[in-house]
């Protein structure tokens, strides 16, 4: 039953691949969620520093990263409109992440957000045990959520998110015998932001963000057959250096540590490795959060780390830097990105370039990938 939905989400495998795989030396125990989409960086302007965007300064996208940020936001409105191919290195076309954000200011104080995602995974060529063709599918996912975020003091914000999730991979019987559906879930976002940055443009941000807090995501009518969503804790602190009156550099760190537990490690023993499957898939959501610190690994390697720079000359054109890092024990992707982006009058156009990098199961999937991404900012500041 596992198998047709990992050949239908065999895209998603590249990147994260959804299982325990064994290189020649180390062995990679890469924590498997659905979903894995919304882990993917969705805008161009932190796609250009490592992925870094949970302290950096608010625009239109940071819906997607850190909501608390909206209400310090220059523009009272602002529309972000980014475009992400997917495995163009492998000469795939219809495989592809594209996402909407926006955000409207009520007042001084207060503001209400939105965001959407959609996932396409191109057309899939299923086959059965034995490998015979079944069919082709063309699954997709998406995202939608709505935010209010609110300023507490003068420079702290807190900002909330509900979302709705849907991840249509195969539907209907496909020749296994199994019924299959779109999963749903929803969950939500709770972030905080501060700003510390002066009237200069100087200071220091920091910012702390609980996203993707929510239900199990399920694909038959079996309730016991359910998988974690990719919850995740992110903690975040930028600083911002005044050089003179037309440049300006900002340094970042983002730290993410995925809320989900490890999958139990296989024993040889069937029966022995069934119940431990069993008892992992029937542990609640809540009690999953905690059981991520305490699964027997080590919370070090489960950490990912970004680290980005952004230099901005009279706040009209920007160059941007950055380097994502994760254990070689839980995934090994690690990575180089630059990015650039200019601002003419209320637009903002922004694009990012992955160094190519890894091999196999650890070659990105932007790899030779130009991202582009646009912001609208409309109304007054």
């Amino acid at each position: 039953m596992r198998s047709i939905l990992k050949k239908a989400s065999l895209v998603l495998a590249v990147v994260f691949a959804a299982g325990g795989l064994r290189a020649q030396t180390d062995s990679i125990n890469i924590v498997s969620t659905a979903v894995p989409f919304l882990r993917i960086s969705p805008d161009a302007r932190a796609g250009g520093m490592g992925d870094l965007a949970i302290a950096t300064s608010p625009d239109a996208n940071a819906p997607f990263w850190n909501l608390a940020k909206v209400p310090f936001a220059k523009k009272a409105t602002a529309v972000a409109l980014n475009y992400t191919p997917w495995l163009k290195d492998l000469g795939l076309n219809d495989v592809y992440l594209a996402s909407l954000a926006a955000y409207h200011k009520l007042d001084d104080q207060s503001a209400i957000s939105t965001s959407l995602r959609y996932f396409s995974l191109g057309n899939i060529q299923l086959t059965d045990y034995s490998g015979n063709v079944l069919n082709t599918v063309k699954p997709s996912e998406f995202c939608i959520d709505a935010g209010y975020s609110r300023i507490l003091n003068q420079k702290l914000s807190i900002g909330v998110a509900l979302r709705y999730i849907n991840s249509r991979l195969v539907v209907g019987d496909v020749g296994t015998g199994v019924v299959y559906k779109a999963g749903n879930a929803v969950a939500g976002d709770v972030s905080l932001f501060y700003n510390g940055v002066g009237e200069d443009g100087e200071g220091l941000n920091w910012g702390v963000v609980l996203a993707n807090l929510g239900s199990k995501i399920g694909y038959t009518n079996d309730s016991r057959n359910k998988d974690y969503i990719p919850s995740n804790l992110g903690v975040g602190v930028s600083y911002t250096k005044v050089i003179n009156e037309s440049n300006k550099i900002t340094f970042g760190l983002d730290v993410n540590k995925l809320l989900v537990p490890s999958a139990p490690a296989s024993t040889g023993n069937y029966s022995t490795d069934s119940a431990n499957l069993a008892n992992y898939r029937n542990t609640g959501v809540i009690s999953s959060y905690f059981k991520s610190f305490s699964d027997g690994t080590s919370q070090l390697n489960s950490l990912q780390a970004s680290l980005g720079v952004e230099y901005s000359y009279e706040d009209k054109f920007f160059v941007r830097g950055g380097y994502f890092y994760e254990n070689k024990n839980r995934g090994n992707r690690k990575f180089l990105s630059l990015g650039a982006g200019f601002n003419i009058d209320n637009l903002s156009i922004n694009f990012s370039y992955l160094v190519p990098s890894g091999s196999g199961v650890t070659r990105n999937p932007l790899s030779n990938t130009l991202r582009f991404g646009i912001v609208f900012n409309l109304g007054q500041e």
